[in-house]
């Protein structure tokens, strides 16, 4: 059973950067492409970035390209999420999640399988 914890989430001025990690267990890391979701309160989860089970293609939401950077260290079963010049609208509950098949997803929570329990991002203005 893969499970997925992330952390790194946090109070931050408007500008600021933060890093989340999410650590994998259970499962091959290096099999599963892996994806970044956001939900703010009242909206529906929302596609921000995946990356291939071997890192060599990522995707991203438009309202984060340039700003944030997706990447995996299949070593360490662990996906991060830098996130630079963070906007008051990134505020949001950040969830990682795991595909459980090869092939490259859609940018859509029903292409997912595996989910974490989500970490909180506060970016004040």
């Amino acid at each position: 059973q893969v499970q997925l914890v992330e952390s790194g989430g946090g109070l931050v001025p408007a500008g600021a950067s933060l890093r989340l990690s999410c650590a994998a267990s259970g499962g091959i890391f290096s099999n599963y492409p892996m994806a970044w979701f956001r939900q703010a309160p009242g909206k529906e989860r929302e596609f921000v970035a995946a990356i291939s089970y071997i890192g060599s293609t990522t995707g991203y939401a438009d309202f984060v390209k340039g700003r944030f950077i997706i990447s995996r260290d299949n070593a360490k079963n662990t996906v991060y999420l830098q996130m630079n010049s963070l906007k008051p609208e990134d505020t949001a509950v950040y969830y990682c999640a795991a595909r459980l098949i090869r092939s490259w997803p859609a940018p859509k929570v029903s292409e997912y399988n595996i989910w974490g329990q989500g970490t909180q991002v506060t970016v004040s203005s």
